[in-house]
C-alpha cells in the first residue's frame, strides 16, 4: 500500500507538470523554462543528496556514459518535452511521453541484449500507432504536428536515457539525477542568459502564475516526483510500478479539460488505449529461454 501510494503521487504530480507547462506559454520559450526548473531542482537535489548523506563519487570510465544521459535526458528529452507540450496542450504531452516504457524495448534490445518477444514488438507498434492517432486527430484540428513531433522524440529520447541508466545502476539515483541536470544546466545556460537579458519580458515572467509554475516545475515535480518515485520502488518491482505512470496522463488530460478548456475527443481516448495497452505489453517479462 506505501508503494502505491507512492507511486500514485508520484505519476499524479507529473501530470500537473504538463499544466504547469501550458500556464506559462507566450510568457518564456522551452529552453530557458527548462533552465530556469533545473536551478531549483540542482539545489534541492544537493540539500537532499547531503540529507541521506549519498557518494557524490564517480569511478572515471562512467564520466562519458553519464555525460550522455545528461545530454540525451536531461536536455534534449525534457527541451522537446516541453516544446512539445507549449505547442501542444498538457492532454497531449502527458498522453505521448506517457509511452516512454514501451519504447524502452527496442533500445532495452539493442544495447542492454535483452530479450525481444512478439508481445514487446507489439507493445512498440501499438504505442507508436496511438502516439499518431493522437497527433493526427481529425476531430481535433488544433493539434500542432511540429508539437507532436517534439513529444515523441521526448518519449523515445526519454526512453534511451532510462536504458543508459541501468548501465549505471550501482549510483544512487539522486546522484546520477544530479550530475544531469548539471550537464544540462551547462548545455543550456549560453541560450538561457542571452534570451534572459535581451529577449524576457519581466512583465509576464515575474507574474505569480509563472513564477509558482516554474517553482511546481523545479521542485514539487522534479524533486519530490522523484523522490516519491524511488520511495515507491523500494516496495515494489519496476515492471508494476511503470503501470502507475499511467496517472500522468489522467491528471494531465484531466486538467488540461477542466482548468484550460482543452477537448478530449474519440480519437484521443482511442489513442490513449493503446498507448496503455501497448505499456502494459512492454512491463510483461519475457519468459526465460
Amino acid at each position: 500500500m506505501k508503494g502505491a501510494i507512492c507511486l500514485s503521487l508520484a505519476g499524479t504530480i507529473w501530470g500537473g507538470l504538463f499544466l504547469a507547462v501550458r500556464l506559462v506559454a507566450g510568457a518564456v520559450e522551452a529552453v530557458p523554462l527548462v533552465w530556469m526548473r533545473y536551478i531549483l531542482a540542482f539545489f534541492a537535489l544537493y540539500a537532499l543528496g547531503c540529507y541521506r548523506h549519498v557518494s557524490w563519487k564517480i569511478d572515471r570510465k562512467d564520466w562519458k556514459l553519464l555525460a550522455l544521459v545528461g545530454l540525451i535526458g536531461q536536455t534534449l528529452s525534457i527541451v522537446t518535452q516541453e516544446s512539445g507540450t507549449l505547442l501542444t496542450s498538457a492532454q497531449t504531452g502527458s498522453t505521448i511521453t506517457a509511452a516512454t516504457p514501451a519504447f524502452m524495448v527496442l533500445f532495452g534490445w539493442w544495447i542492454l541484449k535483452e530479450r525481444l518477444t512478439f508481445g514487446r514488438i507489439m507493445s512498440v507498434v501499438l504505442a507508436t500507432i496511438g502516439v499518431l492517432m493522437i497527433v493526427y486527430d481529425p476531430d481535433n484540428f488544433q493539434v500542432n504536428l511540429l508539437g507532436g513531433f517534439f513529444l515523441f522524440v521526448a518519449a523515445w529520447t526519454w526512453a534511451l536515457m532510462a536504458v543508459f541508466l541501468k548501465l549505471l545502476d550501482r549510483y544512487s539515483p539522486i546522484v546520477l539525477t544530479f550530475y544531469g541536470l548539471l550537464v544540462a544546466l551547462v548545455c543550456l545556460a549560453p541560450y538561457s542568459v542571452w534570451w534572459l537579458a535581451t529577449q524576457a519580458d519581466y512583465s509576464l515572467l515575474l507574474t505569480p502564475q509563472v513564477l509558482l509554475s516554474i517553482g511546481y516545475m523545479g521542485i514539487i515535480s522534479t524533486t519530490g516526483g522523484f523522490v516519491l518515485w524511488n520511495e515507491g520502488l523500494l516496495y515494489m518491482d519496476a515492471s508494476t510500478a511503470g503501470l502507475f505512470m499511467f496517472w500522468q496522463p489522467i491528471v494531465g488530460t484531466f486538467l488540461g479539460w477542466l482548468l484550460l478548456g482543452e477537448p478530449v475527443t474519440l480519437w484521443f481516448w482511442l489513442g490513449a488505449l493503446l498507448i496503455v495497452a501497448g505499456v502494459v505489453m512492454a512491463m510483461g517479462r519475457p519468459k526465460k529461454a
